[in-house]
């Protein structure tokens, strides 16, 4: 392990090697391997219970007709290893752009026109949204309702409901087809480009649209106006993410900066408060971890790192911590969870990285490589087995596979806010 940053902190560099062809199966290292290695390092291991290969069984009813998705055979893992992939589901044609896991379901889209919902983690395809409004680019969910982007740089607004069968209404389109009328293609009501990516702040009812046109839209759903259009960056607008402790909207782009934002008191115009640029790689991807002491901000960049800032309390400036070096190939997505990240990379892994409680150290704690191509999207949620944390990966590869319900059960135990950190092999 060597350390890597600034004089504002430090972070874990994992430097094992990966091997040029990914394998067909997922696979797992870890830093305990490190201590397989060499016993005079190796940490006491709490006794572990193996898993049966009858508890991986996939139980699938019988495709529908009409679905692109043909199940990849799987073979029962090593139960020595941390993980098991519950499906790993391969698509004819096109590639998922976004995944959103909302109500205990799981939302796709891809070059077709329809919105796919899975369940929670059995893989059970529950139905589709079937749209007419071009290949959808991004989705967002929260609660009961889903946001989607389309190609004629629209957004559809979506209720749905979960019950014996999945029922959704669309609610309203962005701009509204009053607005679209009576303001040109050329006013702020409507995104010139492509929305690549979107963020809701839940306090204040305000969904946040970024563009390829170098733009960021709020939009207020009472009324589903825009009620602010400012430009962000000098080039595309690749995420955008919203702190719902204070409602700072955080924006990154393919000019290799990071830009916050704050929205004026009482008012819905925004106003750029800070700049981030460590390095001059693009920026795709950003993650925002926030607890009750602290506040973390992650980004991908196309030379492979995540960088990461911590926020003073005193001032509220973000200071930047170090970096998380480890993929080959640029990082496409970011995940964090309480102090889990995960970032998906162009060199088809996924790393899984935790951070220290109270500190700016981190360590990788798994690579996951059993996607063959660019690692496009990510989803992640935790889940509580008795006192046992683990998680559950959701992934989609240009490989055209979506690897559905990866589970990892770290063992990580809670106790208050913090985790204890042992690794359960189960």
């Amino acid at each position: 392990m060597e350390f890597h940053g600034t004089k504002t902190g430090h972070c874990y560099m994992d430097n094992e090697s990966n091997p040029l062809q990914s394998p067909t199966r997922l696979s797992i290292r870890t830093h305990l391997d490190m201590y397989d290695r060499d016993p005079q390092f190796s940490p006491e291991r709490p006794p572990s219970p193996r898993s049966s290969a009858s508890a991986l069984q996939l139980m699938l009813p019988p495709g529908s007709p009409e679905t692109p998705w043909t199940l990849s055979p799987l073979q029962t893992p090593s139960p020595a290893l941390l993980y098991h992939c519950i499906a790993s589901l391969h698509r004819q044609d096109g590639n998922i752009h976004s995944i959103a896991i909302s109500k205990g379901l799981v939302f796709t889209v891809s070059d077709s026109k329809r919105i796919r919902v899975w369940r929670q983690p059995e893989c059970i395809e529950r139905g589709c949204i079937k749209t007419s409004s071009g290949e959808i680019r991004a989705i967002l969910a929260y609660g009961n309702k889903l946001f989607t982007a389309h190609r004629d740089c629209k957004i559809r607004i979506w209720n749905y409901t979960v019950s014996d069968s999945f029922g959704y209404k669309k609610i309203s389109t962005l701009p509204k087809r009053s607005s679209f009328l009576l303001f040109p293609k050329t006013s702020s009501q409507q995104h010139k480009d492509c929305v690549s990516c979107m963020a809701y702040y839940h306090a204040e009812g305000l969904l946040y649209t970024g563009s390829y046109d170098r733009t960021v839209k709020a939009w207020r759903l009472v009324d589903n106006k825009c009620v602010d259009s400012f430009v962000v960056h000098e080039s595309k607008v690749n995420a955008i993410v919203v702190n719902q402790d204070d409602g700072c909207v955080f924006t990154c782009s393919s000019d290799g900066s990071v830009k916050i934002w704050r929205r004026l008191y009482k008012e819905n115009s925004h106003t750029l408060t800070m700049t981030l640029r460590f390095q001059q790689s693009p920026v795709n991807a950003m993650a925002i971890s926030s607890t009750l002491s602290n506040c973390f901000l992650y980004s991908g960049s196309s030379d492979g790192t995540v960088n990461f800032w911590e926020k003073e309390k005193t001032s509220g400036r973000f200071n930047h911590g170090g970096f998380l070096q480890g993929h080959r190939f640029s990082v496409l997505c970011l995940v964090a969870i309480e102090k889990l990240i995960f970032s998906g990379s162009d060199d088809t892994t996924i790393r899984v990285w935790r951070r220290e409680e109270g500190s700016c150290f981190h360590e990788c704690l798994a690579v996951l490589d059993g996607h063959r191509g660019p690692v496009k999207c990510l989803a992640a949620c935790l889940q509580m087995e008795k006192i046992v944390m683990g998680f559950l990966v959701y992934s989609a590869s240009l490989d055209q596979t979506f690897k559905i319900s990866t589970k990892i059960s770290l063992g990580i135990s809670i106790s208050g806010n913090r985790f204890q950190g042992f690794i359960s092999l189960n």
